[in-house]
């Protein structure tokens, strides 16, 4: 077994680091805006630690040689682990100044609130963080309102950039050295495979554009359906990021807003569209909408989820009028399976039923499924899952055929040859049968140390949640969770955010370096 080149692991994850510790020199202008000088601090020493370990790491291992593919996995794994962990600074630093309040009046410090006093906990601010890195928008924020704006913009932040990927931002902002080659290893290994252009740079480059010019449309949306200006922001780089987190404990349910709501929902769907169908579609190529599978299979899914769960819940009575149950179910369902998770209703009480088993497990279907590969979203993907479908009645029909036939699978315009059929529905087995495993070890660890009065669903349901990288919960995630389901749901979001393979291949690594596979 080929050994992983541990120096070029240690070089890129440094120059992620790097990338990442100029975000937090953004935010000190945000909050500086703002009026809240006594975040700056934070914020200036979270980037000077993040910048100083990238900066040691790049220098000591420079001459390591460009990464072969198992090295941009592992590199992929430990840099979201490490990115995931040390995003969380802002959130720890920011607390204790308020806690410790050691500034002049003129800085505007603020007395300590419960919601912020929550982040003196280091756990509590790297899960916050992983769920913003990751783009969950699950929060052990209790009141979202109380937070400092600084850190309402760093969740959103965090979330917009991770939407895209910390690699992705890697190779368009440093250009790493070694080449287009390993610059293309790095981007495939954050489950992307999608090129725009034959140029890797160009191509991340053409992304940003995209991504950049959905979110100010998401923005004037937002604005133009009576959102103030902060929410619209905040909301709508969240929103098109997939990510959820929102500056209200309400989330969208907070405007009591039919017109929000609705106007949220085409900003779900468009970061659930892959960057590569927006570009052909800015280019005039509208026909993608319906002839590229995946695009087809969003509108067909998010239309047969909706119109499920409108009649799960109808049956049960459990809105006022038909068209608030529609509503709900337009915008959950979209909200869990574009892996966005925005709310716009209570689903669950931590112990008390508010939806039905059926209801929270349908949910729980479309946050697995997710939405389009190349997309922000994450889940398995419809991709894999339509290979899978396929590549299952492909494998029974084979039963039936005579030996010397020529077979091919058909995955949209894709006519795949045995060999190819039989590699993509391999790779699409693993990833479930392990993305299961993972699942079933977080709902095996939360039904451990939560009280048995939670019901099994909804521990399924915010499991699915954190590995899926949605954000809705039922009730069970917070600041009052015990820490070991803390703990099990940072790895479920970390474990959903790269796709399962990346982090077994960090395992093997890991045994291989121990010698433990003697």
């Amino acid at each position: 077994m080929l050994r992983v080149n541990t120096d070029t692991v240690a070089r890129d994850v440094g120059r992620i680091v790097q990338a990442v510790s100029l975000m937090m020199v953004v935010s000190t202008v945000i909050a500086a805006l703002n009026g809240e000088f006594y975040t700056i601090p934070a914020f200036g020493v979270s980037a000077l630690v993040m910048a100083g370990i990238g900066t040691g790491l790049v220098r000591q291992y420079r001459g390591a040689a460009p990464p072969e593919k198992r090295d941009a996995m592992v590199t992929a794994a430990t840099a979201w682990a490490v990115v995931g962990a040390l995003g969380g600074l802002p959130f720890l630093f920011i607390a204790w100044t308020i806690q410790l309040d050691p500034f002049p009046v003129w800085a505007n410090t603020p007395a300590m609130d419960a919601t912020t006093a929550v982040f003196l906990s280091p756990l509590d601010a790297v899960f916050e963080s992983m769920s913003g890195f990751t783009g969950t928008g699950l929060t052990v924020a209790t009141v979202e309102e109380k937070l400092p704006r600084a850190l309402h913009w760093w969740r959103s932040f965090i979330e917009w950039v991770g939407g895209v990927g910390v690699i992705v931002l890697t190779v368009a902002i440093l250009r790493r050295g070694g080449g287009s080659s390993g610059s293309y290893t790095l981007y495939e290994s954050e489950a992307r495979s999608e090129k725009i252009h034959p140029s890797i740079v160009t191509t991340v480059r053409e992304i940003w554009k995209i991504f950049v010019g959905l979110t100010i449309g998401s923005i004037v949306l937002f604005l133009l359906v009576g959102m103030p200006l902060w929410d619209a922001i905040n909301h709508g780089m969240t929103g098109i990021a997939t990510g959820g987190f929102s500056v209200h404990a309400a989330s969208i349910g907070h405007y009591d807003s039919p017109l929000i709501e609705y106007a949220t929902v085409p900003v779900m769907v468009a970061g659930s569209i892959a960057f590569p169908v927006h570009y052909l579609i800015a280019k005039g190529k509208l026909r993608n909408f319906y002839t590229d599978l995946q695009t087809r299979w969003v509108f067909i899914w998010f239309a047969i989820g909706s119109i499920a769960l409108t009649a799960i819940l109808y049956a049960n009575g459990q809105y006022a009028t038909f068209e608030e149950t529609f509503r709900v179910s337009l915008f959950q369902f979209v909200s869990a399976t574009s892996n966005t998770g925005f709310g716009s209703a209570t689903i669950g009480e931590g112990t008390g039923q508010v939806w039905s088993a059926g209801a929270t497990l349908l949910a729980c279907l479309g946050m697995l499924t997710g939405a389009a590969a190349g997309s922000t979203v994450s889940g398995l993907k419809l991709i894999r899952v339509l290979t899978l479908i396929k590549g299952t009645v492909w494998q029974i029909r084979d039963v039936f055929q005579p030996d010397s036939a020529v077979r091919y699978l058909q995955l949209g315009e894709r006519k795949l040859n045995e060999t190819q059929a039989q590699r993509e529905y391999t790779e699409a087995t693993v990833v479930f049968l392990l993305w299961i495993t993972f699942l079933a070890i977080g709902v095996a660890v939360l039904l451990r140390v939560l009280s048995p009065a939670h019901p099994i669903e909804y521990v399924i349901f915010d499991v699915m949640s954190a590995q899926s990288n949605v954000g809705l919960d039922s009730g069970i995630t917070g600041a009052t969770m015990p820490d070991t389901a803390k703990m099990m749901l940072i790895v479920n979001m970390w474990v959903g955010r790269l796709e399962i393979i990346p982090i077994a291949v960090l395992l093997g690594a890991v045994f291989q370096r121990l010698d433990l596979y003697r």
